[in-house]
């Protein structure tokens, strides 16, 4: 309660803000627009808009001032870079926090390398949560590292940085309604649980969603990222090394 009342206080101007940002541009992502703005902050949070009095004044003479990007799905090992390294390259860029799903490394070391990921990412200046693979290997036809059951990766949801279960890529075996595939989807409890559905529409499409399965990534036209977002799935648009969607999607937004 003391945090919350000392929040409020530095909000009213009745306390002194640990920092102020003054005479930046402000991008704006809920109004959409660009304005200028002085911005307080306490305790790492964004308290307020306007003059403030505080310890310390950044003068920013209409520097922009814009959000960190929170990259929602991203397979890190496919950098070929340990975390650390990876946050000294992509921070000074303005991502600030990834949701990670390490399941290429998992289909190679298993556990170990999901846990070795988790360690790697602590004390980083990147924020790091993780999804837990859902599908090592990706399908039966795979020969792959490791093998992970439900019951291998059920404990570590209980970890801090752990937020849901990773792409359910093996949606053929939703579809057909596999006891272990629908186990895996079934011990987020309550988590997110994030899609890989490329091409699936239709009925099939309900029943995807329907297992409990609520984001998608793999949408390449307009058409099939409409139909997804209107059964109410969360679209990712991705523009990645190899697949461009941005183009094709972008009217969606």
């Amino acid at each position: 309660m003391a945090g919350l009342d000392r929040m409020i206080a530095v909000a009213r101007g009745e306390e002194p803000a640990e920092l102020l940002l003054r005479n930046g541009r402000l991008v704006n992502v809920l109004s959409g627009e660009i304005h200028q703005a002085h911005v307080a902050v306490s305790d790492g949070h964004v308290v307020g808009l306007g003059d403030y009095e505080a310890k310390e004044v950044i003068d920013l003479d209409g520097a922009y001032l814009c959000p960190g990007l929170i990259d929602g799905h991203i397979h890190i090992e496919s950098s070929m870079l340990r975390i650390p390294e990876f946050a000294r390259v992509v921070v000074p860029h303005g991502t600030t926090t990834v949701v990670a799903d390490p399941h290429e490394i998992a289909n190679v070391l298993g556990l170990d390398g999901i846990l070795y990921m988790m360690e790697s990412s602590k004390g980083s200046p990147l924020d790091v949560y993780f999804m837990l693979p859902s599908c090592v290997p990706a399908t039966e036809f795979e020969t792959a590292g490791s093998r992970l059951m439900a019951y291998d990766l059920s404990p570590l949801l209980r970890e801090e940085w752990v937020v849901g279960v990773g792409e359910v890529m093996d949606y053929p075996g939703v579809l057909s309604r596999d006891s272990e595939v629908l186990a895996r989807i079934a011990m987020a409890d309550g988590k997110r649980v994030d899609g890989h559905a490329p091409h699936v529409s239709g009925k099939d499409l309900n029943a995807y969603i329907a297992a409990g399965v609520c984001s998608d990534h793999e949408s390449s036209s307009l058409e099939e990222a409409r139909e997804k977002l209107q059964r109410g799935m969360y679209v990712m648009i991705r523009e990645g090394t190899v697949a461009k969607n941005m183009e094709a999607l972008l009217p969606l937004v």
